[in-house]
């Protein structure tokens, strides 16, 4: 699926491993194996032909490669690998190889072991991430800085309210994904339409006994033209390299020159570039970026695929192969740029402190407008109050004045707020409102999770 050129910047972590052409064809043999210990355990095979058929279940005893060429034969990877397992084990256990099972039973049960098996790397790479953004939200948590809507600087904000932002959309994102691997990844057991009629009245007990060798779960029924499985999966994928996208996004923005409220501190010569070797990327931030970005058309690609007709799917179930594999890759390598750059990240109070004051306390004219309403006990309406604050700062932007001195000029405004209670109100610590309280549920709820 690759051919490597781009697999450190968008194969990146431990979850390319999972999805390999080599682990996939792990998994399709721990099902054969499964497979036959569970026929063995419901009586439908021998117990020594079960254990002979688990000996011959090791992918490094197969060509992956010979067996996707083959696979053109039968349309999918699992008849070759059949006939390779067939041949391999002993003969007096060959006939009992993939008894009652067909070949989606193989190929989908594959996809959530591969599914389940990226999912346990890649939430300790979310885990990693937001135990430091926990520790960010934490550290920073009375560092204020300018709160942006639109790009503009709006009221403040701070850095550690940002950080708990960024963590309850990784937290979140942990959340549905644990509740997917526990409840959704399930056992593909049917045979050839949902029947299993080929094991008679064992077909449901050697289901189970596959779910439970596995750690799967056991669905109600097969469900191999019934997709929500896979839409689910791809949904929390989308939604994961969301959370990432956002993130990245940000640490971009805020590491741009004119801001440079954040930084990665790399190694030597990370960040640099080609042509301008004055410049500090934040790369592992583009990377994230980078990465996430693919998702979208990745999750549109395998709900695209759903429409399965009938009790099988012609052509349906192989369209979703390539993109799951790469929908898992790119969100572990988003998620493994993401953790670099949080680990690299720097950051800067002081150059925060300064943008806040570039704008002279124009950001904090809300602030002004609801202490004259307050200071006036509403002999100033709200919307009065607003329009005169409103045309200081105008004034301010045109001419240049300093804003203090226009406010506390102002005939309405000076009757009632003096250039020291003016100082206060222009003051960003002092216009933070619920900040530290929702800072703190937010770590509290991640504590709570962990």
């Amino acid at each position: 699926m690759s051919d490597g050129l781009f697999d450190g910047v968008l194969a990146a972590g431990p979850v390319a491993e999972r999805v390999s052409g080599a682990a996939w064809l792990q998994a399709m043999l721990d099902f054969e194996g499964a497979l036959a210990l569970a026929s063995a355990d419901a009586g439908v095979i021998p117990a020594p032909a079960a254990a002979a058929i688990v000996r011959c279940c090791r992918a490094d005893d197969y060509d992956v490669t010979a067996i996707g060429a083959r696979a053109v034969d039968i349309g999918n990877p699992a008849g070759p690998l059949v006939r390779a397992l067939t041949a391999r084990v002993e003969p007096e256990a060959a006939a009992y190889v993939h008894l009652g099972a067909t070949s989606q039973d193989v190929s989908d049960t594959a996809a959530m072991l591969v599914t389940a098996r990226a999912f346990d790397v890649l939430d300790g790479e979310l885990r990693s991430c937001a135990a430091i953004l926990a520790g960010l939200a934490d550290e920073y948590a009375d560092t204020v800085m300018a709160g942006r809507s639109l790009l503009q600087q709006a009221p403040p904000v701070t850095f550690g309210l940002t950080a708990a932002g960024w963590l309850g959309g990784i937290a979140a994102a942990r959340t549905r994904l644990d509740r997917i691997r526990r409840d959704r990844l399930a056992v593909q057991f049917g045979g050839a339409v949902g029947t299993l009629a080929a094991l008679g009245d064992s077909g449901i007990p050697v289901l189970g006994g596959i779910a439970r060798r596995l750690g799967l779960a056991e669905p109600v029924l097969p469900w191999h033209t019934e997709r929500s499985r896979i839409a689910e999966v791809a949904g929390v994928l989308g939604q994961t390299c969301g959370a990432v996208a956002k993130i990245a996004r940000d640490l971009t923005l805020l590491a741009q020159t004119e801001v440079a409220e954040v930084y990665e501190q790399g190694s030597a010569g990370t960040g640099g570039s080609s042509t301008m070797p004055h410049k500090r990327n934040p790369v592992a931030a583009v990377l994230a970026a980078g990465a996430a970005g693919q998702a979208p058309g990745l999750v549109a690609a395998l709900l695209g695929a759903s429409a399965h007709e009938y009790q099988r799917a012609a052509g349906a179930w192989h369209a979703e192969w390539r993109p799951l594999s790469e929908l898992l890759r790119t969100t572990g390598s988003a998620v493994c740029w993401l953790r670099t750059s949080l680990e690299r990240l720097r950051v800067d109070p002081d150059r925060m402190r300064a943008n806040l004051d570039l704008t002279g306390g124009l950001l904090l004219a809300e602030n002004v407008a609801i202490g004259l309403v307050s200071a006036s006990r509403a002999a100033v309406s709200r919307q009065e109050a607003s329009d005169i604050v409103a045309d200081c700062c105008r004034r301010a932007l045109a001419d240049g004045g300093d804003l203090i001195d226009l406010l506390a000029g102002d005939a309405v405004i000076g009757k009632y707020l003096g250039r020291t209670r003016l100082a206060e109100l222009l003051d960003p610590a002092h216009y933070l409102g619920s900040a530290g309280a929702f800072l703190r549920r937010a770590l509290e709820e991640w504590e709570d999770r962990s």
